[in-house]
């Protein structure tokens, strides 16, 4: 398989995949920095208020018909976090040069596109136009309503929040409600400078080119200062076991969410990390997870029962959906599934189709250029390069004892349930 080449290009370093397997180029552009109180809330609104307009095409409609002679090309935004690190991702799709008839080049053209869009927004008078920050504050405001509204996504957040605090992995990625009300255009400008000025970004381009070709065009459509790319922080991934923190929030609910967080100590950089994958599998991660049969179809105490982990935190979350008098119960049940793993029950079965659902995860990544860009992403923000290939080797390669010395190192850090207000 054809390998990422590599370089750097003053602030940007730069990822390209050359390959004739797509008919479009797929470009993706990460800018990421440390979460933090101050900053987290108006470094989430940027992109929504970059999306309205740049110096070239200050109305949205014109930024719209942009893409459209790019023949449709795609334009969005995330913006999540990974590690302790708040991460704005900007992605463009667009036709290659070979399926149709232009006057130019598809690919200069789109990242002219982007450059623009991140480097040369509307900007008058030394600050964002008042109309675009005050609609999209309103947007974000109702991103983050979603949430609290959305009782599932709010319990998994709220355990976070509590399993975390005092670390910068505590906070939300689109930021806090009570401070959009504060942004100004004003303010807003001056954070997207200091954003953009120490922001760690990256830039990959999968398609029909080269490194050289990309290199070339990258130099006239971005507009930064002079530098040297940023790095990314490590996180706190090692913590030492202390008392479980249990926490029980109450709301207009009708059904009770308990979540569970783990300090599995092991991160993506670890060479453990292929058996803490495996781990989480066979945990929560699968319709055959122990949770899934256990808490739920045998003991029939949960809608759902599933866990997640996030490899770049070192932290396993157990979500699910059970009745208010089955608290006791179901967190009970679930302490003796992180039990019996410790124990090594473990069955042939179980590593068997953990490992194939792995497997098949990692060899569809191979299908999707962006899957392809968000795998190899993983390895700028960690430092340790691991292809898909070697840690599909890795997964194949581990043992049962393997997933019980992981299971030794993972001790349960909070309990966060969420139920109605009436009392016991």
């Amino acid at each position: 398989m054809t390998e990422f080449e590599r370089g750097e290009l003053q602030r940007i370093r730069l990822h390209v995949l050359p390959t004739k397997r797509f008919k479009t180029f797929a470009i993706s552009l990460f800018a990421g920095l440390t979460l933090s109180e101050a900053t987290v809330t108006p470094v989430a609104l940027i992109p929504f208020v970059l999306r309205r307009g740049t110096a070239a095409t200050p109305e949205t409609i014109a930024f719209r018909e942009k893409l459209d002679d790019l023949y449709g090309a795609g334009f969005g935004f995330d913006v999540y976090k990974r590690g302790d690190s708040q991460i704005v991702q900007f992605r463009m799709d667009v036709i290659n040069d070979r399926f149709v008839k232009a006057n130019q080049s598809m690919l200069a053209a789109s990242l002219q596109f982007l450059g623009d869009a991140l480097t040369d927004p509307l900007v008058t008078d030394g600050q964002f136009s008042d109309k675009y920050v005050k609609a999209e504050k309103e947007t974000l405001r109702k991103r983050l309503e979603a949430i609290v509204n959305d009782k599932i996504r709010y319990a998994a957040e709220r355990c976070l929040e509590e399993m975390c605090e005092g670390e910068p992995y505590r906070l939300h990625p689109l930021g806090k409600l009570d401070a959009i009300e504060a942004i100004t255009p004003a303010s807003l400008h001056n954070q997207y400078k200091e954003w953009l000025e120490g922001a760690a970004l990256d830039l990959y381009v999968v398609g029909d080119t080269s490194l050289a070709e990309v290199k070339e065009l990258v130099k006239t459509a971005f507009k930064l200062e002079p530098g040297s790319p940023s790095s990314y922080r490590k996180p706190l991934v090692h913590r030492e076991p202390g008392e479980v923190k249990r926490v029980i929030e109450r709301m207009d609910v009708t059904q009770g969410k308990l979540n569970m967080g783990l300090r599995m100590n092991i991160g993506y950089d670890d060479d453990a990390y292929p058996a803490a994958l495996m781990y989480n599998g066979i945990l929560g991660g699968y319709p055959h997870s122990k949770l899934f049969l256990n808490v739920r179809e045998k003991a029939s105490l949960a809608y759902y029962a599933a866990s997640r982990l996030d490899g770049h935190k070192g932290i396993c979350t157990i979500q699910s959906g059970i009745e208010f008098e089955n608290y006791e119960k179901a967190v009970a049940i679930i302490e003796e599934q992180l039990e019996s793993m410790r124990q090594g029950k473990l069955s042939q079965l179980e590593l068997d189709q953990t490992r194939a659902m792995i497997a098949n995860h990692l060899r569809e990544l191979q299908d999707s250029a962006y899957e392809m860009i968000a795998y190899d992403f993983n390895s700028v923000l960690t430092g340790k390069q691991r292809s898909a290939a070697a840690l599909l080797e890795q997964v194949q390669a581990v043992t049962a004892e393997d997933i019980v010395s992981v299971a030794q190192k993972v001790h349960l850090d909070t309990v966060y349930f969420l139920r109605d207000r009436k009392e016991a």
